[in-house]
C-alpha cells in the first residue's frame, strides 16, 4: 500500500465508527497464494498483493474490472453489479461472479509461485447477443513498493513494470486493443478533501508521464474469455526474455475454466475432506488449512496475518513471524496431523529447522522475523539483543518454540542429522529458559503477549510450565531431563503468587497483583495437562485450575445486545480498536483458546475419574461452535477475523492464523475423544 492510497482511504473513511482510516482491510473477500506470493481478491473481483513479507515483492497495489458494450464509451465497473464470491471446492481457487439482468461473467482468480492468474469466462456467450464485447482493467503496481521511479516497458501482449530489483509482468492472452498509462496522483489531488479516483487521470499526451508510471488502463477484446498472467520477478534472478517467455506460456496455457480448475487441483497441498465428521467440521478443517498454507513462506514461517496497516498507524504491523504464534501453530498442527493423518510431516520439518536456524546464542529467540529467510525484522521486543536487560522481551515466545520441539522429537521419527539439531538447540533453550526464571518460580519481569504491557504475566508462566514438562518427556539427555523435572515443579509452586482465591491474576508489578483475568492466561489448562505427565497434580491444584478456567471464561464473556457476535474479550480494561465503542471488543484468538481450554481441562479431569469432564466439554463444544462455518464468529468466507465490534463488523488482521491453529487442534482433540458429532450437539441443545 502506498501513501497516496492511504491517504484516498483515510479521506473516504475518516470519522467512521466500526473502520479506522488510512488501512488495507481484509474482512471481505478471499486470498489466493501458495508459498511465494499472497494476493487479495475484494468482494468484485480487485486484486491487491500482500506478498512482501514472504518474497520480498510487492506486486499490485490495486486494481479494477469493468467491461465495455459494444457501440457504448461508458465503463460498466464490476463494484457497481451484483458479485458473489466462494472458493473452488477445497482449493485456493477464488471464483466471483458478476451480473446484470443482461449479462453474467465470472472471474477466476489462482495465485501458486510468483505468477497470479485472472480468467474472465463470458457466461452462455455464444447464446448471448447482450454480452460485453471489451473487457477493462485497471491495474496500479508498486515494484520495491514505490510509487514513484517506476518505468513501463510494453512488449505487445506484455506489459513490464519496474523499479529497480523487482521487475513485474503483466501477460495478457490475447493482443490489446488499449494500453494507457496513467499519471499518478499529483499534490493537488492528494490535499484534496476528496478520495482520489481510480483509475485516475487517463495519459496526458505526453509519453514520458504516462510511461513513468506503474499504472495503466488495459483494454481486451473479451470474445467470451480472456485471462492475465502476473509476474513478480527479481531481475537478478530471472532475465528479461526468460520472464517473457513464461509469462505467454501460461497465458497461453490456462485459458480456460477447466485448465484453471484443474492447476488448482494441482496446487492444493492439502485436501482433508475424508474425515469422517460433519460438514461444518469438515469444511472448518479445510478452511484452517487452506488459511494457515496462504500464510506461510516457503522456510515455513508463517505471518501472523495479512498487514493490512503498512504505515503502523493503528499497530505495529501483522506481516512478520511471532515465535509465540508460529510455534503455537506448529505444536498445534502436530494435534491435528495426529489425529486426522493429514500429512504435514513437510510442514513440521520446516518449522522445526527454522527454530534452529533463529535460536540466539543465549538460547532464545527475537521478538519476530522476516518469514522469507529468517532474518530480525522491525520490532520493540528485543531487550535481549540490544545491550542492557531491559523488560522488553517477549519471554513466552521461547516458552513456546521449547513446547513445539521437544513435542515434536518426541513424537516424531526424524532422521539423525535433525535430532541431533534440535536436540542441541533445547539443551541451549534450557539455558535461556533458566536464565529468566527467577528464584520465586515465575519468570522474569518481561512483556506480555498481547505485546502491551509489562510485569510477571500468568501466561509467561504457562508456557514456562508447558515448555519444562515437555521437555522433561522428551527424549534428550538424563541431565536435561532432570533440569526442566525441578522447572516444572518449580513454575507450579511460583503459580501461588499470583493466585486471588478465584483465578490466576494477569500479572505480578512488583510485589502487587494486577486481578483482571486475562484469557491469555487460559493456557495454563494445556500447561497443567502436560505438567501431569511428569508430576503428581494435588487436588487444590486440579481444583485451582477449574476455578481459574470457570472464572476467566465467565469473567469475559460478552454477549452484546447490538448483534449476533458472542464471545471472549482479551482482558478485563482492554481499550485497543474500540473506536466509540465503550466495551472491550470480543477476539477470536480468546474465545479459540476458551474452547481449547475447556477442552484441556476436560482431558485432564477425565484422566482422574472427575465428572466435572462432562461440564467442561460442553463449554468447549459451545465456544467452538461460535467458530464453526455458521458461526457467528466465523465469517462467511470462512476465515476468522482478530476482532469484532459489537455491531457485528469484523476489524484488525483477517484470517489470523492463530485462532485457525487452534480451532483446528480443538476439533482435533473433541474429535479423538468423541465429544463431537449431531448427538452431541443434540444432547447440548
Amino acid at each position: 500500500m502506498t501513501l497516496r492510497d492511504a491517504l484516498s482511504d483515510f479521506k473516504r473513511h475518516r470519522g467512521n465508527a466500526t473502520r479506522f482510516p488510512g488501512e488495507r482491510r481484509t474482512t471481505a473477500g478471499r486470498f489466493s497464494g501458495f508459498d511465494a506470493r499472497l494476493v487479495h481478491v475484494g468482494p468484485h473481483g480487485s486484486l491487491r498483493d500482500y506478498s512482501y513479507p514472504l518474497s520480498g515483492r510487492y506486486g499490485l497495489d490495486r486494481s479494477r474490472f469493468g467491461v465495455r458494450r459494444d457501440g457504448n464509451a461508458d465503463i460498466v465497473w464490476f463494484d457497481a453489479v451484483d458479485s458473489t464470491q466462494r472458493y473452488h471446492e477445497g482449493s485456493a481457487l477464488v471464483v466471483t461472479e458478476h451480473g446484470t439482468a443482461d449479462w453474467s461473467i465470472t472471474q477466476y482468480d489462482l495465485t501458486f509461485g510468483d505468477f497470479h492468474f485472472t480468467h474472465f469466462a463470458v457466461d452462455d456467450a455464444d447464446e448471448n447477443d447482450a454480452a460485453p464485447a471489451e473487457l477493462v482493467a485497471y491495474f496500479g503496481f508498486a515494484p520495491d513498493g514505490r510509487d514513484d521511479r517506476i518505468g513501463q516497458l510494453r512488449h505487445g501482449d506484455v506489459v513490464e513494470v519496474y523499479h529497480t530489483e523487482e521487475h513485474d509482468y503483466l501477460g495478457m492472452s490475447a493482443e490489446p486493443t488499449e494500453i494507457d498509462g496513467l499519471v499518478p496522483a499529483d499534490f493537488d489531488a492528494l490535499l484534496s478533501e476528496k478520495p482520489n479516483a481510480v483509475p485516475g487521470i487517463a495519459d496526458t499526451g505526453r509519453y514520458e508521464e504516462s510511461r513513468l508510471s506503474g499504472e495503466l488502463v488495459v483494454s481486451l477484446p473479451l470474445d467470451g474469455a480472456t485471462t492475465f498472467v502476473s509476474l513478480l520477478a527479481d531481475h537478478r534472478e530471472l532475465p528479461r526474455e526468460d520472464a517473457l517467455r513464461r509469462v505467454r506460456e501460461l497465458a497461453s496455457e490456462y485459458d480456460s475454466p477447466a485448465r484453471i480448475r484443474a492447476l488448482a487441483t494441482d496446487e492444493t497441498s492439502r485436501n482433508p475432506l475424508d474425515t469422517t465428521l460433519d460438514a461444518p467440521t469438515t469444511d472448518a478443517i479445510t478452511d484452517d488449512l487452506r488459511v494457515l498454507s496462504f500464510l506461510s513462506a516457503e522456510t515455513g514461517a508463517r505471518i501472523a496475518g495479512p498487514d493490512f496497516d503498512p504505515f503502523y498507524q493503528y499497530s505495529g504491523g501483522y506481516g512478520y513471524t511471532w515465535f509465540r504464534d508460529d510455534a503455537e501453530i506448529s505444536r498445534f498442527l502436530l494435534t491435528a496431523d495426529d489425529h486426522f493423518d493429514l500429512s504435514l510431516a513437510d510442514w513440521h520439518e520446516k518449522s522445526a529447522r527454522l527454530y534452529c536456524k533463529t535460536q540466539r546464542p543465549d538460547g532464545t529467540w527475537p521478538h519476530r522475523v522476516w518469514p522469507r529467510d529468517g532474518t530480525i525484522a522491525p520490532g520493540w521486543a528485543n531487550a535481549r539483543v540490544e545491550a542492557g536487560d531491559g523488560a522488553d522481551y517477549q519471554a513466552d515466545q521461547t516458552g513456546s518454540v521449547i513446547a513445539f520441539l521437544a513435542t515434536y522429537l518426541r513424537t516424531s521419527d526424524l532422521d539423525a542429522e535433525l535430532e541431533t539439531e534440535i536436540e542441541g538447540t533445547l539443551r541451549a533453550a534450557l539455558d535461556g529458559l533458566d536464565d529468566t526464571l527467577e528464584a520465586d518460580g515465575l519468570p522474569i519481569h518481561c512483556q506480555n503477549a498481547w505485546e502491551n504491557m509489562t510485569g510477571r504475566f500468568a501466561h509467561t508462566a504457562a508456557t514456562y510450565l508447558e515448555a519444562y514438562a515437555e521437555l522433561a518427556r522428551a527424549p534428550v539427555s538424563d541431565d536435561v531431563r532432570d533440569r526442566a523435572l525441578e522447572g516444572t515443579k518449580a513454575v507450579l509452586a511460583g503459580l501461588d503468587r499470583l493466585w486471588t482465591g478465584e483465578f490466576y491474576a494477569l500479572r505480578l508489578v512488583e510485589d502487587d497483583r494486577d486481578e483482571r483475568r486475562d484469557s491469555s492466561a487460559l493456557a495454563l489448562a494445556a500447561a497443567h495437562r502436560a505438567a501431569a505427565s511428569v508430576v503428581d497434580l494435588d487436588s487444590e491444584q486440579v481444583d485451582r485450575l477449574v476455578s481459574h478456567t470457570e472464572a476467566v471464561l465467565d469473567g469475559l464473556w460478552r454477549d452484546p445486545e447490538e448483534s449476533e457476535i458472542r464471545g471472549l474479550a482479551r482482558f478485563d480494561g482492554d481499550d485497543w480498536r474500540v473506536r466509540e465503542q465503550t466495551t472491550p471488543k470480543i477476539w477470536t484468538v480468546s474465545t479459540a483458546w476458551g474452547a481449547n481450554a475447556a477442552n484441556e481441562l476436560a482431558d485432564l479431569l477425565a484422566e482422574r475419574d472427575d465428572r466435572r469432564a462432562d461440564e467442561f466439554d460442553r463449554r468447549s463444544r459451545d465456544l467452538l461452535s461460535l467458530l464453526l462455518p455458521g458461526g457467528s464468529l466465523c465469517a462467511e468466507t470462512g476465515y476468522l477475523p482478530e476482532q469484532y465490534f459489537d455491531v457485528g463488523e469484523a476489524d484488525s488482521a483477517t484470517p489470523l492464523g492463530w485462532p485457525h491453529a487452534i480451532r483446528l487442534a480443538t476439533v482435533a482433540s473433541l474429535d479423538e475423544r468423541g465429544e463431537l458429532g449431531p448427538a452431541k450437539r443434540a444432547a447440548d441443545d
